[in-house]
């Protein structure tokens, strides 16, 4: 490959914005190398690597349509949506530096072996210049070191585990959504608020890479405000019937089910609490309580009636009042005739983020990409001023804590905003030891 006129002449990089307002560029003079998947003609490709099977499928059909909703956005179709609100206006609708945007997809089957191989073939046969996907955080984590060797931008969807911004970051790798810590920050308050500070809690938890730090986060979120625990089980990700975990809470001593699980297992564990009568239960002189730290209108549509009264957190509600969501949910729910998930939304803003990233450096090359995000500083993209940290690569941001609302108008109308979270209060530093042990290394341009 050769190097493009710009990796000749240096990078041009914009700094982070004050006040949501865009800073002026800098001249980095150390020129760029080649890299993989140099674009060399008039369109550039991108991976959306999502689970279309498995128990996250419902969550990764809502992303691929909003990332089909991102494409047209940038190639100047539909009208515009959060490209209108974006803080930066660095996008023209021509594509991403003039080149039209196409893509590519694949099934991560929700399985970190089969999502690697989707996104290696999309990246060796395609020619995809940057990945994006997600839906599991192991998925997530394994793709994003993939990512790192071969040379190409990582932008991670639904991941919520620590790990993929603490001791699994890369350098080519970047998060919006939040994640298990700031679960834990908007949510323990409220439920102390909302449950009282003397509380036993007994935890059902996927096991995996998300699970696990999101059990750690709610247990030391919860127990600084004088919760106990009482047990932690392990569930594997493919169980459909967790009626024999259930069981055993009855006789724990336990008075709060703590399910963390996502997408179709969370459905499902619930279902059976609810069917175990636990939700009818008083236990300890109160009325036995369910939460599900982390949400999603998907799961939310899923589990229907259970939902009723139960709190969590999301990262993003389509019935926020700001501009850029009311424009997303406008575009989203005109091309598809429903409103669009969390999901959908953090992974609408990583395709616009990548783009308008490109055309702030002025290059495809991963390495002036990075630059471009790290210490970028970001509004009108439906979470209120948003920093991407240089140092882990991490979004921060308002979170959300949810409630299942009592009497919903309609399917998509079964969660309700109890608070919004401040950013400051759900940050932490770079070196908090949930997210100690990784190393952010260094940029990977590839080719």
């Amino acid at each position: 490959m050769t190097m493009s006129n710009f990796t000749r002449r240096g990078l041009l990089k914009t700094g982070a914005v004050a006040g949501a307002g865009l800073a002026m560029p800098t001249l980095i003079t150390s020129p760029l190398a080649a890299y993989t998947n140099e674009p060399t003609g008039g369109s550039v490709t991108l991976g959306f690597n999502v689970p279309q099977t498995g128990p996250y499928a419902d969550e990764g059909a809502d992303e691929l349509r909003a990332y089909q909703l991102a494409v047209e956005h940038l190639n100047g179709g539909g009208d515009g949506g959060m490209m209108n609100t974006f803080s930066s206006k660095a996008l023209k609708g021509n594509g991403i530096l003039g080149k039209k945007v196409e893509y590519v997809t694949g099934d991560t089957q929700t399985k970190s072996d089969a999502a690697r191989a989707s996104a290696k073939s999309m990246i060796e046969k395609d020619g995809a210049i940057m990945i994006t996907g997600g839906s599991s955080s192991g998925v997530a984590v394994a793709v994003q070191g993939l990512c790192q060797e071969a040379g190409v931008i990582f932008m991670a969807g639904l991941t919520h585990s620590n790990d993929t911004t603490g001791k699994d970051k890369k350098a080519n790798g970047f998060r919006h959504f939040f994640n298990g810590y700031m679960s834990g920050a908007a949510l323990a308050p409220v439920l102390a608020k909302e449950y009282g500070t003397d509380r036993r809690a007994y935890h059902l938890t996927a096991d995996y890479t998300w699970g696990w730090t999101q059990q750690e986060s709610i247990q030391q979120a919860t127990e600084a405000k004088g919760w106990s625990t009482v047990n932690n089980v392990l569930t594997p990700l493919a169980t459909t019937d967790f009626s024999s975990y259930i069981a055993p809470v009855l006789n724990s001593g336990a008075d709060v089910l703590v399910l963390n699980h996502y997408g179709g297992n969370m459905v499902n564990s619930l279902t059976n609490a609810v069917q175990f009568g636990l939700r009818d239960k008083q236990v300890n002189g109160k009325n036995f309580e369910i939460v599900v730290p982390l949400y999603s209108e998907l799961m939310a549509k899923g589990a229907g009636e259970n939902i009723k009264g139960i709190l969590g957190s999301t990262n993003w509600s389509w019935t926020l009042g700001d501009d850029g969501t009311k424009a997303f949910v406008k575009a989203f729910g005109e091309k598809y005739g429903f409103p669009p998930s969390n999901a959908a939304q953090t992974v609408y803003a990583q395709t616009l983020l990548y783009a308008d990233a490109c055309e702030r450096a002025g290059t495809f090359n991963p390495c002036g990409i990075a630059e471009a995000l790290e210490g970028f500083e970001f509004d009108g993209l439906g979470n209120g001023p948003t920093l991407y940290r240089k140092e882990d690569h991490q979004c921060f941001k308002d979170v959300l804590v949810m409630k299942g609302k009592d009497n919903p108008t309609n399917e998509y109308d079964a969660l309700e905003i109890v608070e919004v979270t401040p950013r400051a209060q759900v940050e932490y530093a770079p070196d908090h030891p949930m997210f100690a042990g990784g190393d952010l290394g260094q940029c990977n341009p590839g080719a």
